[in-house]
């Protein structure tokens, strides 16, 4: 399995999680922030479901096949599923550290990408990461965590 493709890999099965713990999220988060987390859980979703479908077509357009399996999503994903018991704050504060790794990742796979000549791989590793800087940092808000603690957080996810 080349480089390039567990790079892809690795972040469509992250993006398969994220999307099955943003959905369950959505189904159980309660409280007082319900109406704003549950709408919030849902964008969020719905955006993890567009990076999914991306990730997977750059994989079949260099020539790889996208995850087949559950199972095989589950052994190649650096995220973990949610616990189904986690309090509203809990929530958004697994989001906001499962999205800060994959910045991390996203970053070495950019740098990688490019480094083969690879822009369009580059290119989609790049757009991914940008939003998710944009959502850490308004999770983050959310749980009161300063703009610089947060930047922190998302740059140190990797070590």
């Amino acid at each position: 399995m080349s480089a390039m493709k567990n790079i892809l890999t690795k972040q469509l099965a992250n993006w398969i999680v994220i999307e099955m713990k943003l959905r369950t999220y959505h189904w159980h988060v309660r409280g007082p922030q319900f109406f704003t987390l549950h709408a919030k859980f849902e964008e969020l979703y719905g955006e993890a479901a567009g990076h999914i479908d991306e990730l997977a077509e750059r994989l079949l357009a260099l020539g790889d096949n996208a995850v087949l399996s559950l199972a095989e999503t589950l052994r190649n994903a650096s995220v973990q599923e949610s616990g189904g018991k986690e309090s509203s704050e809990q929530m958004v504060a697994a989001i906001a550290n499962d999205f800060s790794l994959l910045i991390e990742e996203l970053r070495v796979g950019q740098s990688y990408a490019e480094s083969l000549g690879d822009i369009t791989s580059a290119d989609l590793l790049q757009d991914i990461a940008a939003g998710l800087e944009k959502h850490v940092w308004m999770l983050n808000a959310y749980l009161g965590v300063p703009a610089q603690s947060a930047i922190r957080l998302a740059s140190s996810a990797g070590e």
